[in-house]
């Protein structure tokens, strides 16, 4: 069997998804084939934000930025191991690019404006501007292929099915104080009970990294693109040089895909390979644990087909995957499900301790951050973990990672072992396997300055990100309170990712290079599958799906120009 388009795409989350309906905006013929079930990918389970310096947003909010600024806080980021040209085309193109996507597509997003980039002592860095966030979208648009769409983690969703997207948050946590929110969320939920009357899994109401992939995907839709599932890539077809298509294996058997313009590879990386994660992530090569919130189907596969195809693969990066820290969710059919922990940490009254007792980071630090320090402070244990503590007043107001602030119940995780209990310190570190001795002191040191919003130990709330990350209107530091009103709560977290940054050499215009860095013709590598220019660095929230989506356009753009000069010298249409 042979099928012919312009453009391949291999993956169809945010990166495949916008290269393709770039292409498809151009007048070409798109295909694009997802090995999963569903489409989606790893952007299903995000928090849908997108790092994009300038947008028009934060200009019509009065907000000063300009490409020399955030690119000199990349390079402090990453250093000698940023890539300084790809770094450049990113921030001189990212805000135009993704005005383009609101304005020809379904892509539509709001400002972050108070959203700090997470290091502020790096010169560059932005106290709020740079992040945006996915509007909601009513999956209804999507037709029958709703169905086929990746559901969020279902340990981020409630009630079986519900999304709580991230500008629902302040009400979920007002819900104690404010009748205001708890309208919202009365609102939320009764959209949910007709969403379910009406015969739908889940609620038609998508937040974070779902709104996103099924607006592209609306709008590749509407475009012509032809979406495959169950239709893994196989090999990549090369014709004097230059890849000119691949082998697909369809449900009814292999097929030869042929593309006039070029493959675009947005597979989603390596972070659910034991075999890669083994052989990057050190913890994990010394026999330490690790879990990945990526889908299981995200193994590496464009590793291999590009390196068929002789594409160097960059592997010096700060870290090799951006690290979340992850609790695990029992399921009642016995199974676990990660919870990335992005919002309960900088909380006040909130704190994170070792085995021993021993907080080893401010908790209100950016997950990526919290990681290496707990695999550091458990650098002799047998297991990497470390536990997540309040007290009743703190999860009263915000919960506890996936447990839900009042007045949800909480007694299914306590009775399921999710959630610890202990009407004393002493009570729940025995229930920890804490040692108590250890944890009654780091609450005492902590209570000492916590009236007065001082943390001496790791002066949590030190700068704007972090207060950014705290309690709102709690002072005089909204990431500092006593830890003293029993019962005490506690949630296990683990080293986790929720993607790789070890990836596929590429240029400016998203081109695979080879070992001696020349363009492979024809082959166009985007999203987690590219190694990350910044470095292996964290720098503000959104740095994964802004730069898939960026670069997938320009991909499926330099695609359609190679395309075009092709026909223009009147020669075939690929090699």
């Amino acid at each position: 069997m042979k099928l012919e388009c312009d453009v391949l795409v291999a993956g169809s989350g945010a990166a495949g998804l916008a290269a393709a309906v770039t292409a498809a905006h151009q007048g070409l013929r798109v295909i694009v084939v997802e090995k999963a079930p569903v489409f989606g990918g790893t952007s299903c389970f995000s928090a849908g934000m997108v790092w994009i310096p300038g947008s028009r947003q934060a200009r019509a909010a009065g907000i000063e930025d300009n490409p020399a600024l955030a690119l000199q806080y990349l390079r402090g980021e990453g250093g000698a191991f940023i890539e300084e040209a790809k770094a450049e085309a990113y921030v001189r193109q990212a805000a135009d690019i993704f005005a383009w996507f609101e304005d020809h597509t379904h892509v539509s997003y709001h400002l972050s404006p108070m959203w700090p980039d997470y290091h502020q002592g790096v010169a560059g860095a932005s106290g709020g501007g740079r992040s945006l966030g996915a509007n909601p979208f009513d999956a209804r648009r999507l037709g029958p292929r709703m169905g086929d769409l990746r559901p969020p983690l279902a340990s981020t969703t409630i009630f079986g099915g519900m999304m709580v997207g991230r500008e629902d948050l302040i009400h979920y946590y007002g819900m104690s104080k404010s009748w205001q929110s708890r309208a919202v969320v009365g609102r939320r939920f009764f959209r949910y009970v007709m969403d379910r009357l009406s015969g739908h899994e889940r609620s038609t109401r998508l937040s974070n990294g779902n709104a996103l992939v099924a607006m592209l995907a609306l709008s590749a839709f509407e475009r012509g693109v032809e979406l495959r599932l169950n239709t893994p890539v196989q090999q990549l077809l090369m014709e004097e040089g230059c890849v000119s298509g691949a082998l697909v294996q369809l449900p009814e058997g292999p097929c030869k895909i042929l593309a006039h313009a070029g493959v675009v590879l947005a597979c989603g990386g390596f972070p659910a390979s034991p075999e890669l994660r083994a052989r990057y992530y050190r913890h994990v090569s010394a026999g330490k644990n690790h879990c990945t919130a990526a889908p299981a189907g995200n193994t590496g596969d464009a590793l291999q087909l590009a390196g068929q195809a002789g594409v160097a693969l960059k592997e010096e990066q700060h870290h090799p995957a951006a690290w979340t820290p992850m609790s695990l969710v029992p399921q009642p059919d016995g199974s676990e499900v990660p919870f990335p922990h992005y919002n309960d940490r900088g909380k006040a009254g909130y704190i994170a301790v070792d085995r021993r007792g021993h907080r080893f980071i401010s908790e209100a630090l950016s997950y990526h951050d919290f990681v290496p320090a707990m695999v550091h402070a458990c650098r002799d244990d047998a297991e990497v973990c470390s536990w997540i503590i309040c007290d009743s007043r703190g999860i009263r107001q915000y919960g506890l990672g996936r447990v839900p602030p009042w007045p949800l119940p909480i007694g299914s995780f306590i009775s399921n072992g999710y959630l610890k209990r202990g009407q004393t310190l002493d009570e729940l570190a025995q229930i920890c396997g804490i040692d108590a001795a250890g944890l009654r002191q780091t609450i005492a040191r902590l209570n000492t300055g916590a009236a007065r919003g001082l943390d001496e130990e790791f002066s949590k709330g030190a700068d704007v990100y972090e207060r950014f990350n705290g309690s709102r209107g709690h002072g005089p530091n909204p990431c500092v309170a006593p830890i003293e009103k029993g019962p005490f709560y506690a949630v296990k977290v683990v080293p986790g990712d929720i993607g790789s940054f070890v990836g596929l050499q590429t240029d400016e215009h998203a081109r695979a290079l080879d070992m001696q860095g020349r363009p492979i013709d024809g082959l166009y590598v985007a999203g987690n599958d590219a190694a990350s220019f910044m470095g292996g660095t964290y720098p503000g929230a959104g740095i994964t799906l802004g730069p898939a989506m960026i670069f997938g356009h320009i991909a499926a753009r330099h695609a359609a120009q190679r395309l075009g000069a092709a026909e223009a010298a009147r020669s075939p249409r690929a090699c």
